[in-house]
């Protein structure tokens, strides 16, 4: 199949429309030096980080990209993440770090990522801002997925919507520094595994998979208060 002959999706068109419409938590253009200078200085600090939610249509579903991180890694080794990782001192803005980790973890090439908006940043309890970027893969077919084997074991496909059910979920109640909230694990079988989806990456696509469809979960969410999540609104 030729990668330059596709047809954007319907849904994903009216999804990127509903998304550039709607004020995010930065501007995706930094263009003006005024901007680009307040990006920097939010930058600056060394607790930043950004993923990229990576959507594609394949049937009638949505699918994010996710991976499950190497066993030789010191942190979060052998669990499932959304491509990301720390601001690098050459990025420029959350995108940039968002795509070049992109780039680097899985050979997902850039100029193949149309960015549709930037949600405000979840906090985790290593006391890094998370930045999730979505953003749109319009041709599938052109994306070779090549994973670092320093980084990267595997990757693999979830449809978004799964987020939201309560079919092959469970959860656990967790306390931590006095507050009891629920961590949430999605599992998930492809290519004849059992992938198991849970903290911080669950929770960043519950909120995505809520403002994509306009709907709440099945199920109550009672996500720990130092995420900040509930200021992600459509």
């Amino acid at each position: 199949m030729d990668s330059n002959s596709f047809t954007r999706s319907q849904k994903l068109l009216e999804l990127s429309q509903r998304f550039r419409e709607t004020k995010s938590v930065f501007q995706l253009s930094v263009d003006s030096s005024s901007s680009q200078s307040n990006q920097s200085e939010k930058l600056k600090k060394p607790s930043r980080a950004a993923v990229l939610i990576c959507l594609f249509e394949e049937g009638d579903d949505i699918y994010v990209i996710l991976t499950q991180r190497s066993s030789k890694l010191t942190s979060h080794s052998g669990e499932v993440s959304l491509p990301g990782g720390r601001r690098d001192e050459n990025d420029t803005d959350d995108i940039r770090t968002a795509l070049r980790e992109a780039e680097e973890e899985i050979g997902l090439d850039p100029a193949l990522v149309d960015v549709v908006t930037v949600l405000k940043p979840f906090g985790s309890k290593g006391n890094v801002s998370v930045v999730p970027v979505i953003g749109i893969l319009w041709n599938k077919q052109a994306f070779n997925p090549l994973p670092n084997p320093e980084e990267v074991e595997s990757i693999f496909y979830a449809p978004l919507e799964m987020f939201l059910k309560n079919e092959n979920r469970r959860e656990k109640e967790i306390e931590h520094r006095g507050e009891k909230f629920l961590h949430h694990y999605f599992y998930h079988k492809t290519n004849d595994r059992v992938y198991v989806i849970w903290a911080l990456t669950a929770g960043i696509l519950i909120d995505t998979a809520s403002l994509v469809f306009r709907q709440l979960p099945d199920f109550q969410p009672r996500m720990p208060k130092f995420w900040n999540r509930n200021h992600n609104k459509l």
